[in-house]
């Protein structure tokens, strides 16, 4: 167990899908900079942004309590709720489809190799739980076969697998709560489960391992003349800490429940131009996209804070 949680250092993060083993290496093993530092350096960027992004969010929740604007997107969200099951449970079955076609479980820095002799067998298991996910047969069967195939890879790769709990999430709720009863349960585990895994991913790679997304953000990579920090006129570290500041709050919107559908909109546009730019292999992001798409369809459960704000006003939780 002791040893399991040291595999953090030896994986890492999403910045591994642009980034060669070597350059994964170093980076992990580079004391991570002070973002303190880059503040202090870089305090009139720091307020300005700031400031900017505060009064984005703000303009955004006033926004959402706006009465013509819900006269007309509430009923295209009610007509939108029934398909939120069907929506997450697509996802994680063509998410399982593509892991065992590209040999990897969840990312491509979790290899099936892992396993040894047994990969062909996790691979197999992969296959038949996504099939079985798609056709919505025997789902809770499939669910039960991934999150032990998940517990295993737990073993290998300790704490680094909470950048995969939105499986989990969606696992769980096929498994546990399917009834209807139970439905609502099912959302606000599946959002908070999302949510965890993003604000994971950010403190990883952009807080405690920084070096890994300074080198996406400071080199130039296959295709393009300058590094990304060059193209945004930012310095890179300062480029960094701004990256890690909005996927954290990506993460506590959804772990919060609040702008659960605007915050999926930004969470779309950041990850198309980071697709578009880095030229990314698509199929880790699968997920990344269709869990948000399920919550925008489902809207807020009655656990999220959105929720409890709109009925304190009396207002209808769309």
């Amino acid at each position: 167990f002791a040893g399991s949680l040291c595999a953090p250092f030896v994986a890492s993060a999403h910045e591994v899908y642009v980034l060669t083993p070597s350059e994964v290496a170093t980076a992990v093993q580079t004391p991570a900079f002070s973002h303190w530092q880059v503040v202090l350096q870089n305090m009139d960027q720091f307020l300005l942004w700031g400031g900017i992004a505060f009064i984005l969010i703000m303009l955004v929740f006033f926004a959402s309590l706006w009465r013509m604007f819900e006269r007309v997107l509430v009923p295209i969200f009610v007509r939108l709720k029934p398909y939120a099951p069907v929506v997450s449970r697509i996802t994680i079955g063509l998410s399982l489809l593509a892991a065992a076609y590209y040999d990897a479980l969840f990312g491509p820095e979790l290899p099936l190799s892992i396993f040894g002799n047994a990969a062909i067998l996790v691979q197999g298991a992969l296959v038949v739980s996504g099939l079985l996910l798609l056709a919505n047969r025997y789902t809770r069967v499939a669910a039960a076969i991934m999150l032990a195939v998940f517990a295993v890879e737990t073993y290998f790769f300790g704490t680094y697998m909470l950048t995969y709990t939105a499986y989990v999430g969606e696992l769980v709720g096929l498994l546990f709560l399917m009834r209807n009863e139970l439905s609502q349960y099912k959302f606000a585990l599946l959002r908070i489960c999302f949510g965890v895994g993003l604000i994971y991913s950010s403190l990883y790679a952009k807080i405690l391992h920084n070096n890994l997304a300074l080198q996406v953000a400071s080199l130039p990579l296959a295709g393009h003349e300058h590094g990304l920090a060059y193209y945004f006129g930012f310095e890179p570290h300062f480029l960094v800490l701004g990256a890690a500041i909005v996927e954290i709050l990506f993460g506590l919107f959804f772990v919060l429940g609040l702008e659960i559908r605007f915050t999926w909109l930004f969470l779309l546009f950041w990850l198309s131009l980071s697709l578009m730019y880095f030229g990314e292999v698509v199929w880790p992001h699968i997920v990344l996209i269709g869990i948000p798409l399920a919550l925008l369809c489902h809207g807020y459960d009655k656990f999220s804070l959105e929720a409890y704000m709109l009925k304190r006003r009396g207002r209808a939780m769309w």
